[in-house]
């Protein structure tokens, strides 16, 4: 016979085992634990290649103004700066000027369009490299009244024209490359003007020179994309073009550092390299197309100076 204590703790171990299984019927499937995923990472960002610091960066430039006063190096230097790491300090004056300050060793690279000074420049071991770089043409420009009748003349009938009329004539007489053409061109016709009534020597750049002749009804001679760039001011036109003589040409010179051991004959070489490069041509042969419909200046790196008659 079992015993009454027996009995109660029988019951009291039926009670617990269904308490244990009632628990585990009403509990969740056991998950597996969650992978944490890697945070994603964003993509690189490339940045641009810095263009190394020249050990000497700068770099001084003497040229004509025209190349200024056209609006060309506005375009030119800062496309090579910003491809190179160079600062161009630049002195406009006329090109007489700017090869005498390469004979002085005050610049170290000229960009100047007096042919024949320019040889004789080379000739007396101031430059070590002489290259091609464009070219485009004078004009003679003057009041559209044109007092002397020179419109469609070639370019000595038309000097030749102004010096009989007594017409004023605006020199720049500043020994700059385009004072040295318009001294050919008078010589060529056999007139001397020196002395002249009419002839004004402003001695000044090409856009002042311009300004002169329009307040006084006169004529000069001119570089087109000068004239071109400034004739929204100017009251004069051009009355004589075309003609060969009046062909202008510009070439860039790298100053002897042998001379002057100062020059930083680095930042000239770059200087060259960029204007007859294909980046530097191609900027000049767009330069002025979309304002005037036409290019102010004809690349012409890698051509034989024979091409342009010189």
């Amino acid at each position: 016979m079992i015993q009454t204590s027996d009995s109660s703790r029988w019951i009291r171990l039926l009670l617990g085992l269904a308490l244990i299984l009632g628990a585990c019927a009403q509990a969740p499937a056991s998950q597996p634990a969650a992978t944490a995923l890697p945070p994603t990472q964003a993509a690189p960002t490339l940045e641009p290649t810095a263009i190394p610091a020249p050990a000497n960066p700068d770099i001084i430039l003497a040229t004509t103004t025209s190349t200024q006063d056209s609006g060309l190096l506005d375009v030119l230097l800062p496309a090579f700066q910003a491809a190179t790491g160079y600062n161009v300090k630049t002195v406009a004056v006329g090109t007489g000027q700017a090869l005498k300050m390469g004979k002085e060793g005050n610049a170290d690279v000229l960009l100047v369009h007096a042919p024949a000074s320019e040889i004789a420049f080379m000739d007396g071991g101031f430059g070590t490299d002489r290259r091609l770089v464009m070219h485009n043409d004078f004009v003679l420009v003057g009041p559209a009244a044109d007092p002397a009748g020179v419109e469609g003349l070639g370019a000595l009938e038309a000097i030749q024209a102004i010096a009989s009329s007594g017409s004023t004539f605006a020199s720049r007489g500043d020994d700059s490359g385009t004072h040295k053409k318009e001294l050919d061109l008078w010589k060529k016709a056999g007139v001397d003007p020196a002395g002249q009534a009419w002839y004004l020597e402003t001695g000044q750049g090409m856009g002042a020179t311009l300004t002169i002749a329009s307040e006084k009804v006169a004529y000069t001679l001119t570089d087109r994309a000068t004239y071109l760039a400034n004739q929204d001011n100017l009251d004069l036109v051009i009355l004589s073009e075309g003609d060969l003589t009046l062909l202008n040409v510009y070439h860039v010179i790298a100053v002897n550092p042998e001379m002057w051991p100062a020059v930083n004959a680095e930042g000239a070489a770059a200087f060259a390299d960029y204007l007859t490069s294909v980046d530097g041509q191609s900027l000049i042969a767009s330069f002025g197309v979309e304002e005037f419909g036409q290019p102010l200046f004809i690349p012409d790196a890698g051509k034989a100076e024979e091409e342009l008659g010189l």
